[in-house]
């Protein structure tokens, strides 16, 4: 017998997207579930999404709504005012970010006009909304937030700046510590931060929904890569992948140009912060976003993933993994994947270990070669969204039973309020 058809409401803090991150997940994780079960969305809509067409994936929706928010993206004097306003209120900054009236106000009417079986909350920083009581409420953790937070607490050079991520740490860590502990069920992307959520909550139900790859999307098309061309792609407003950027720019490049002053290094990613732009020169290009990453991974010679801070699993890695590309990455980088230093990729945490291996990678095609054909077929074989999205449905089970418990308690009830 197949699991029963589910009405299904996802809540985030953005659309669907193949372009990079965490909307990648829920697309992906929309797109499988959607032959089985009724979907809808709730969603913010960013300034930056409203002048191009959303993902056709919308269309298997049953219903779709946007709420504009002109917080996300924020910079320069209007960011600083509402870091202010996070820090006095011991609020974490995203989750002020996103809260807004308008968007409770169409969570109730959603929730009016139609009954949800489960709603599934995408992030910590969207819990708190006050959800139907008759509805199973599972939040999708793509990281463990307050961990990545801690470490840039750890790796701040600006005393101001140390000192203002501690206290959005604090704040966060209280925040996703409730969220475990107010949601039926807990989605995250790997074994370590499945660990994170049961240690602080054991009580919680928990299941690992690897993220995933498109692999007839990144699919390898034969396309002679550029000589010489290392390329980092990612959302370049998310702090982990700006951190990455520059210690590639500022420690490695000056080892790489040692070696041959040939090479250059292509940045692919929405939002480069002004400390990224500035790392553009004759051989380092800022792209800023692109509709299709894949003509991208096509030319490049080789894929480099220096993340040094972060959880959950890399997309990005899933990704140029899938076009049989060879990478180097950090240990962390490819953190919660079943990939093997030497079989699928190079490993290396220190600048002159990273630029010997590119260097390594740049020098011997067979090697290359053969990475991106074992890697090529680990994703095809291990990471496809249709597995992550049968782990989804079994938690589900969990959910609609903890929700079942409670049911008739009250006619609402608010998760952790951020504010």
């Amino acid at each position: 017998m197949g699991r029963p058809r589910l009405r299904i409401l996802f809540v985030s803090p953005y659309p669907p997207s193949r372009r990079s991150g965490a909307p990648v997940r829920l697309r992906g994780l929309m797109a499988a579930l959607a032959r089985s079960h009724a979907i809808s969305l709730l969603t913010f809509l960013p300034a930056a999404d409203r002048a191009r067409a959303l993902d056709p994936i919308l269309a298997s929706c049953d219903e779709v709504v946007t709420v504009p928010n002109d917080r996300v993206g924020l910079s320069g004097a209007a960011r600083r005012v509402l870091q202010v306003r996070a820090a006095l209120g011991a609020r974490s900054y995203d989750g002020l970010a996103l809260e807004r009236r308008s968007f409770q106000t169409a969570l109730d009417q959603m929730a009016q006009r139609s009954r949800y079986d489960v709603i599934q909350v995408e992030s910590c920083f969207m819990s708190g909304y006050a959800f139907p009581a008759d509805s199973a409420i599972v939040l999708d953790e793509h990281n463990v937030e307050y961990e990545i937070r801690h470490r840039t607490v750890a790796i701040a050079r600006s005393p101001l700046r140390k000192l203002h991520d501690y206290v959005d740490y604090l704040a966060l860590k209280s925040e996703e510590q409730r969220a475990w502990r107010a949601v039926d069920a807990c989605a995250v992307t790997s074994s370590r931060d499945e660990d994170a959520v049961r240690a602080a909550f054991p009580a919680a139900r928990t299941a690992v929904v690897p993220n995933a790859v498109d692999t007839q999307f990144f699919a390898p098309r034969g396309v002679r890569p550029d000589p010489r061309t290392l390329l980092f792609f990612g959302a370049l407003g998310y702090y982990p992948n700006v951190e990455a950027v520059l210690f590639l720019v500022h420690e490695v490049m000056p080892l790489l140009r040692r070696m041959d002053r040939s090479l250059r290094l292509v940045i692919v990613g929405a939002s480069p912060p002004p400390e990224v732009q500035r790392c553009a020169g004759s051989d380092v290009i800022i792209t800023g976003e692109v509709e299709d990453v894949r003509p991208y991974l096509e030319r490049a010679h080789v894929v480099v993933a220096p993340i040094r801070i972060g959880g959950g699993t890399r997309l990005k890695i899933l990704e140029a993994m899938a076009m049989a590309k060879p990478i180097v990455s950090t240990t962390l980088g490819a953190e919660g994947i079943a990939a093997a230093d030497q079989r699928e990729l190079l490993l290396a945490d220190t600048a002159g270990a990273f630029a010997a291996q590119v260097d390594r990678l740049l020098n011997d095609d067979d090697l290359a070669a053969s990475l991106g054909s074992a890697a090529r077929r680990l994703v095809e074989t291990s990471y496809d969204w249709s597995a992550s999205a049968r782990n989804l449905e079994a938690l589900y089970g969990s959910a609609l039973t903890a929700q079942a418990d409670r049911a008739g308690s009250r006619a609402a009830r608010a998760l952790p309020n951020i504010g």
